[in-house]
């Protein structure tokens, strides 16, 4: 009987996650507070120094000019990004009262928006359009990075990874703009892609 129930409230709990028309999937594609990028940072090659910057360039399916994890395959973890609250929260389980973003190796640092919160959806900074592909957890580096406890502590801390869908410059003090409808993304690299072309030959 209680497994009967347990099935039940399981393929229930399971309809209402497909239901666009739940409340509470109403809930969670309700309009977000935008954000703002506070740290751009890549990684040129495995274990080498993160290098901070002002803007980077990203590009479409591949990733961030510069960084180790560019792709030609449009690979998931394209971009690596960062709440500045989780940061916050990883230096206070270090007992120490700052902590270098570079520490942590991801490329962007964003405050005033809750990343988990863009599962499923795309989201714009500067130029660009990115989309939400996965949690981004800890490896085995935060250890040595952060000294000891440093795993554990960023453990739920260790922001999103993402893909891009258009790309662009992003830069410090960028927005980051939750996209109310994905196809307005679309539309609008289409809108881009034509300006270039016509740009190209001239006319």
């Amino acid at each position: 009987m209680t497994s009967s129930l347990y099935s039940l409230a399981a393929a229930c709990c399971f309809t209402t996650m497909l239901n666009p028309k739940s409340s509470l999937a109403v809930m969670m594609r309700a309009p977000m507070q935008a954000g703002r990028v506070t740290w751009i940072g890549v990684r040129p090659a495995r274990a080498a120094p993160v290098i901070p910057l002002e803007t980077v360039m990203t590009e479409a399916g591949k990733g961030l000019t510069g960084d180790r994890y560019r792709t030609s395959s449009n690979g998931a973890r394209q971009v690596t990004l960062i709440d500045a609250a989780a940061l916050d929260a990883v230096a206070g389980y270090l007992h120490h009262r700052l902590l270098d973003p570079a520490l942590v190796r991801r490329n962007i640092v964003v405050q005033g928006i809750n990343l988990l919160a863009l599962k499923s959806r795309r989201f714009r900074i500067g130029q660009a359009v990115l989309e939400y592909s996965g949690e981004c957890h800890p490896c085995s580096r935060m250890e040595a990075s952060l000294g000891t406890g440093g795993y554990n502590a960023m453990r739920g801390h260790g922001g999103i990874t993402a893909r891009i869908v258009q790309g662009g410059q992003i830069a410090l003090g960028d927005e980051v703009q939750v996209l109310d409808d994905d196809r307005e993304s679309e539309s609008e690299g289409l809108a881009q892609a034509s300006l270039f072309s016509d740009s190209d030959t001239g006319q």
